[in-house]
Formats: C-alpha cells, sequence, structure tokens
C-alpha cells in the first residue's frame, strides 16, 4: 500500500476530502520527525512507538579502497508496535499472506 492508496481509503470511510487527508497525514509525518529530531520519542496507545535508538561509534571498512572507516556514534528513527498490534499481525494466516503479496507482484508489474 502506497500513501496515495491509504488517503483514498481514508477519504472514501470517512467521507472527508482526499485534500483534507493529505494534509492530514503530511502533518502526521512531519511532527513525528520533528519530534524524533528533537530527541523525543512519540508514544501512540495500541499502534506503537516511533523511537531512536542509539548507534555506538565503530570502525567500517571502505572495501574499495581497502582502508579503515571510523563511523561516529549516531541515532536512527525505529518504530516498535504494540502488543496489540503485534498480537493482531499475529493472527494472519500464512495463506492470506501469500495472496496478499502475489497481488502486490502483480500489481507491480510494468507492461
Amino acid at each position: 500500500m502506497k500513501k496515495a492508496d491509504l488517503i483514498n481509503i481514508i477519504s472514501e470511510k470517512t467521507g472527508v476530502p482526499k485534500v483534507d487527508v493529505l494534509v492530514s497525514i503530511e502533518s502526521f509525518f512531519t511532527n513525528v520527525k520533528d519530534t524524533l529530531s528533537e530527541g523525543e520519542n512519540v508514544y501512540i496507545r495500541g499502534f506503537g512507538s516511533f523511537i531512536t535508538k542509539k548507534r555506538a561509534a565503530k570502525v567500517g571498512r571502505n572495501i574499495k579502497q581497502n582502508t579503515s572507516v571510523y563511523i561516529p556514534e549516531h541515532f536512527i528513527p525505529a518504530f516498535k508496535p504494540a502488543k496489540e498490534f503485534m498480537d493482531e499481525v499475529k493472527k494472519l494466516k500464512t495463506s492470506n499472506i501469500e495472496v496478499v503479496q502475489k497481488n502486490e507482484l502483480a500489481s507491480n508489474t510494468v507492461l
């Protein structure tokens, strides 16, 4: 599912114009990004948490030049699903997942 698909579904289910749904979703994304950039986490009860994870400094390798590269400590964004969300996903049957994946592959095929 892409953002445009999500906007269409929400618009149809709520009766809210697509433009308003787009503005709401973009505002949500912007607020989550801004909050994580400030070092705070975003908690949505029943859905999950948008958090930052600390990655320690390390020495990496540039294999093209065969040299060591120092990678400083940094933070990355991450999503941690809520227990209720995880339980819903675990209920899916593998046959349903296979059908969805086949449909996605068929819809993404360029002719």
